[in-house]
Order: structure tokens, then C-alpha cells, then sequence
């Protein structure tokens, strides 16, 4: 076993022992939750650790960046998992279909027609999370929750099969209030799943009732942050931000 692989699998426990302490709160245990490691920016080289240490279920946010990687590791390793969990273009959709196997992002009418045209014509049904806007922010992708009831029922009439309801909580706020209004949405629409918690707040997000949980930062450490360019001026230093 490699040093990567040990400190992937030394990271990979610490998540699972916190899931566990979690979930015996509300009388599960990790097993009964799906960990998603999101390995969005992470290339071949820091994900095949994660892969050897036992991991099976990995997430990416982009269409794009999926492709040029997963092709060849879905070979070395069948039995992945592969989700999408970022925001989806309705041109990508018979891609999305062709390579993932859970949807994450569902979250408007015409990206659901352009996902179940690509579905039938893929001969291939993708299940699906209906991404929802659970804090009403302008700038973030999902359904507006007053518009979730009829997407649900639009995407059963198109025959998707929908797990159930995703959102990812304002941030800087405490996600608790968040968390229990997705749970009781999906209630009231009769579905069994929750994709909702990441790195910093997936404990709690256990707790109030996550069967999904969509981790990143502790399964592969923090991302670099991307530099800025040099001014044009040649003056000045260059800044780093912080990576999303």
C-alpha cells in the first residue's frame, strides 16, 4: 500500500466514524448513507488513492471535466459510481446520460425535457435528484421551492425516476433550518432520498436525516487556490483566491 493510499484511507475513516456517530443518533449507521466523494478538480493521480482505499461512489461538477478523466478508471475499477452533482447545461444532457449514473441537478423544466429526450434516446433511465433553492439565493442554481411540487410531478409524468431532493445551504448560515425544510418537502412529495451535506456541515446534515452526503475537502484535502495574473503593468504581487 502506498503512502497516498494509507493517507487516503486514514482520511476516508475519519469521514465514515463521523457518519457513524451521526447516523446512531437517528438509529442508522454509515452503511445506510451513500458518501459521494466529490472529486471535482482532483485529477487521475490524487483520485486512484481514494479509489484503493475503498471508496466506490465519486461526484464531479461538470460534464466536461467527468469525461476526461472517468472513461479510463470506470475501466480499471467496474464496480464505480460515478454522480453529477453541479449544475447541468441543457446541451450536455445526452452526455450527462451517457456517463453518469445519478443526476443531482435537476432544477427547471427545460433541462428536464433535454434530459428524458436524451433518456429515450440512450434507451437508458437515469435517476435523478430534483436540486432545489432551499435559501431563495439569486445566484445559485435549483428549483424555486414554491415550483418543486410541479417539477416533481412533471418529471413522473416523463417517466425520470426521481430519488428524491437535493440543495446546498446558504453559506455562512447555520444550515440546520436548511436541512429539516428539504426534509420535510420531500415528505410531502413521498421521496425516500436526501442528498444534502458537504465537508463542513454533513454531520448535521446526517442528523436531520441525509441518505446522501456530497464530501470533498475531507476525502482530498484542500484544493490550491487558483492564482491571479500579473497585472498588465508588471507591477504588484500576484493574489490568490480561494478555490469554491
Amino acid at each position: 500500500m502506498t503512502t497516498d493510499t494509507i493517507e487516503a484511507a486514514e482520511r476516508l475513516a475519519v469521514v465514515r466514524e463521523t457518519m457513524n456517530r451521526a447516523a446512531r443518533l437517528t438509529g442508522r449507521t454509515a452503511d445506510d448513507i451513500i458518501l459521494i466523494a466529490v472529486s471535482k478538480t482532483q485529477d487521475v493521480d490524487a483520485i486512484r488513492p481514494l479509489i484503493a482505499a475503498g471508496q466506490r461512489v465519486f461526484g464531479e461538477n461538470r460534464v466536461q471535466e467527468a469525461q476526461g478523466k472517468w472513461p479510463a478508471m470506470r475501466e480499471e475499477s467496474a464496480d464505480l459510481s460515478l454522480h453529477l452533482v453541479g449544475q447541468l447545461q441543457s446541451n450536455k444532457a445526452a452526455d450527462a446520460v451517457a456517463l453518469f449514473d445519478v443526476i443531482h441537478s435537476l432544477d427547471r423544466p427545460s433541462l428536464l425535457t433535454a434530459l428524458a429526450r436524451a433518456m429515450d434516446a440512450a434507451g437508458r433511465r437515469i435517476p435523478c435528484y430534483i436540486q432545489v433553492n432551499i435559501g431563495a439565493e439569486e445566484q445559485k442554481g435549483g428549483c424555486a421551492i414554491a415550483d418543486t411540487p410541479a417539477l416533481i410531478q412533471a418529471a413522473r409524468d416523463a417517466d425520470i425516476p426521481l430519488l428524491g431532493l437535493m440543495c446546498v445551504p446558504p453559506a455562512g448560515i447555520e444550515p440546520a433550518p436548511f436541512f429539516a425544510l428539504l426534509a420535510k418537502m420531500a415528505r410531502e412529495e413521498g421521496l425516500a432520498r436526501l442528498s444534502m451535506g458537504m465537508s463542513g456541515d454533513y454531520e448535521t446534515a446526517i442528523m436531520l436525516g441525509a441518505t446522501d452526503i456530497r464530501v470533498g475537502t475531507a476525502l482530498f484535502g484542500e484544493r490550491p487556490a487558483a492564482a491571479r495574473p500579473v497585472p498588465a503593468s508588471g507591477r504588484g504581487m500576484i493574489r490568490n483566491s480561494r478555490a469554491t
